[in-house]
């Protein structure tokens, strides 16, 4: 089956087995890498993408399912130059990755979390971004750079 959506502003058409997973489609056809495969349960939260706007487990989203919609990986998070968003920035200032293989999908659940509005305090980003593990521990330094980019937390 012909599947047409976008990926970060480009129109993709490709055929697609109805099994195959939108991860699988964007490694292995699209070869945008920066999705990683850590689970494929959908219970790491490596794999995050946006789907139209919603934060999704590429691993147990179809590609089927994508079907004249829009798809946004890390790779398109930084601007076209280059130049880093502030959520990639602010995982630097704060140290939040360490081995860095969980940290495409992490900034993809923080730019979701922000944009949800789910920033009220700590406890309140934890508790949104709790569907993506980090096997090193840097929780802390996540936390707190989504909290540099949402602002200061509501007293």
């Amino acid at each position: 089956m012909v599947t047409a959506f976008e990926v970060n502003g480009r129109k993709v058409d490709l055929e697609v087995d109805p099994r195959e997973s939108l991860l699988a489609v964007l490694q292995d056809r699209l070869h945008l890498y920066g999705t990683k495969k850590g689970c494929d349960h959908g219970q790491c939260g490596a794999c995050t993408v946006h789907l139209d706007g919603r934060r999704v487990v590429s691993c147990l989203t179809l590609a089927s399912q994508v079907e004249g919609r829009e798809v946004r990986t890390i790779e398109g998070v930084a601007g076209e130059d280059g130049t880093l968003h502030p959520l990639q920035r602010a995982f630097i200032d704060n140290d939040a990755m360490q081995c860095g293989y969980c940290t495409p999908g992490q900034i993809m659940s923080g730019l979701a979390c922000i944009a949800e509005g789910h920033t009220g305090d700590d406890d309140e980003i934890r508790e949104y971004m709790s569907g993506n593990l980090c096997r090193c521990g840097a929780y802390v330094g996540i936390v707190a750079a989504i909290r540099q980019v949402a602002g200061p937390a509501e007293a």
